[in-house]
């Protein structure tokens, strides 16, 4: 009888949960982490220490033209809000090629706008010297 009885103790032990956590394991992790902490936070803090000359300069006022280019549904052209017939566009993207290398145009077409006169627009703009085209659009209602 006293094996049952010490055989079945051994069962009731075995179905209880461990409470205790091992944090050897934790332990070592972060200690590994301190070694490479120590070795490479010398690292970072190297500089070469450099003499640098003075000089004295002006920020860049000059900040570049902003074109607004709009196509409504019935093929107008608006340069910044104001109405052009096509030639006198071809002939102010000429004038704002001239007058700044730094231009900037931001397109705005109706959605209903046909994709021909867009392809039009955009290759006389890309003819003209402008590089920096942005399409202006709404963000989805999603």
């Amino acid at each position: 009888m006293g094996i049952l009885s010490s055989s079945s103790h051994m069962q009731s032990n075995q179905r209880q949960p461990m409470s205790e956590i091992n944090t050897t394991p934790l332990v070592d992790v972060m200690l590994v982490l301190l070694v490479i902490f120590i070795i490479t936070a010398p690292l970072l803090q190297h500089a070469v220490s450099i003499n640098l000359p003075q000089a004295s300069n002006q920020p860049l006022l000059e900040k570049p033209e902003v074109v607004s280019l709009s196509l409504d549904e019935a093929g107008n052209i608006y340069w910044n809000d104001k109405l052009l017939s096509k030639p006198a566009f071809v002939q102010q993207l000429k004038l704002t090629k001239i007058n700044s290398t730094s231009s900037e145009m931001h397109l705005r077409a109706d959605a209903q706008t046909r994709y021909q006169l867009i392809a039009e627009v955009i290759s006389e703009i890309q003819n003209s010297g402008i590089h920096k085209l942005s399409f202006v659009t709404l963000p989805n209602q999603n």
